[in-house]
């Protein structure tokens, strides 16, 4: 006899999970901004430069900012292995930021 499935069950660990992705990828944004050191900023301009940097066009600047990113995070990545032995800022690194695979970084 086939077991009978769930399916409010099913579809409120669906939303619990989509949920904690959520709060995931807006506490490592939180973490991001940062780590940039672009909380000194306002709020205001921070919008701003997001919102020219979502409508841009120019693929040139898009790609140099990507690389640019790239190198910070790899640059982040190299300090946490130095410090980590250490007691300094060890483990400051982006939780699951993987330059390579783009996660991290608003897409």
């Amino acid at each position: 006899m086939r077991k009978v499935r769930d399916y409010d069950a099913e579809l409120k660990a669906l939303e619990d999970k989509a949920r904690a992705l959520k709060a995931r990828r807006v506490e490592q944004l939180g973490q991001l901004v940062t780590a940039t050191g672009a909380d000194a900023l306002d709020m205001e301009t921070l919008a701003g430069a997001l919102l020219d940097a979502v409508a841009s066009k120019d693929a040139e600047a898009k790609e140099a900012w990507r690389e640019k990113g790239a190198a910070f995070f790899r640059g982040r990545r190299r300090k946490s292995r130095r410090t980590a032995g250490g007691n300094s800022d060890g483990g400051n690194a982006q939780p699951g930021a993987d330059p390579a695979s783009g996660s991290g970084a608003a897409s």
